[in-house]
């Protein structure tokens, strides 16, 4: 126990992603973490503004997005696309090796779709499992995962995940083979 190594793992919010001077000053710290590290990012805003942008109304309930079929997909474009993309290139420009990835990759993180109580929030998925191996060999080969809050259900089916859930069942998961450290920016 005492001879493990320390895993940060790092969430950011949309307060650091939708201001790219922020953005941009908190990779740079983020690059210059020494050991291995994870980095978990949402991106709830610029979704809101490509769903405006396709005519897609965005629906909330108690603060919480729904998540329609039409929805499901562009948040995956945003989440797992433009933003998880963005956040690598900066920290490639780091000199960080990153690699951005959703649930599905690499079968990363397991997710069932919420399980429909008083609200039924749609694609909404709730976290099963990391897969704590195929994240070790990321990180004992010196690639950074960036995680964007995407999941897949193991049947074809993405899911909008919340990213501080993710961000904590990575920090729980990771544990058995590292001493685990989770902030949230």
């Amino acid at each position: 126990e005492m001879d493990k190594q320390l895993l940060k793992i790092v969430k950011i919010g949309g307060n650091v992603i939708n201001d790219e001077i922020a953005l941009s000053s908190f990779l740079k710290g983020f690059a210059a973490i020494g050991g291995p590290k994870i980095l978990v990012h949402g991106g709830g805003k610029k979704a809101t503004e490509v769903s405006s942008a396709v005519g897609l109304q965005p629906q909330m309930i108690n603060g919480r997005r729904v998540t329609d079929a039409a929805t499901v997909e562009v948040v995956t474009m945003v989440y797992a696309g433009l933003l998880n993309k963005k956040i690598v290139a900066q920290l490639q420009k780091n000199n960080c090796n990153a690699m951005g990835l959703s649930g599905a990759d690499a079968n990363c993180i397991l997710a069932h779709k919420r399980i429909v109580k008083d609200i039924d929030y749609g694609f909404a998925g709730d976290v099963d499992a990391i897969n704590d191996t195929i994240i070790d060999v990321l990180l004992q080969n010196g690639v950074t995962p960036v995680f964007c809050a995407i999941t897949h259900d193991k049947n074809g089916q993405l899911l909008n995940t919340n990213a501080d859930t993710i961000a904590s069942e990575i920090a729980v998961g990771m544990s058995k083979l590292f001493k685990t450290e989770l902030n949230f920016v």
